[in-house]
């Protein structure tokens, strides 16, 4: 990784729920409020921009876990701002608090990990497993 990614460093990304975004199972919607699978989307999207500009030529960003509680609902037509915030950077590794809110409620609330790893040996692990 590029120098300069301290923990403190945010990034955010703005939607509005619709429709596609509920929590929905074999395409019956159960509540129309932003599913917990999209939550965790939007939230991992954010913690990936806090990497991309410090990511050197040839790495890449890999999930190697998120751990969120989905705290309160968000209606259709809300806007749900997602926030991922560096807490622990290393070489190999960056820890980013997420959180989803809006303006009543936090929507959710956890901490996602990214691993930094060389893009050759990440092609490489997947092409063992096919």
């Amino acid at each position: 990784m590029k120098e300069g990614l301290k923990p403190g460093h945010r990034e955010t990304i703005e939607m509005t729920v619709t429709r596609e975004m509920t929590a929905s199972f074999g395409g019956e919607e159960v509540h129309p409020t932003l599913s917990t699978v999209t939550m965790v989307y939007y939230m991992e999207w954010a913690g990936r921009r806090v990497i991309l500009p410090f990511l050197e030529e040839g790495e890449e960003g890999v999930g190697g876990s998120i751990s969120v509680k989905h705290r309160a609902p968000a209606p259709v037509g809300k806007t749900v701002i997602f926030t991922a915030e560096a807490v622990e950077v290393k070489l190999d590794k960056v820890v980013c608090r997420v959180r989803a809110a809006h303006d009543k409620s936090v929507v959710g609330e956890g901490r996602f990990v990214q691993a930094i790893l060389p893009r050759d040996q990440i092609r490489r692990r997947i092409e063992a497993m096919r």
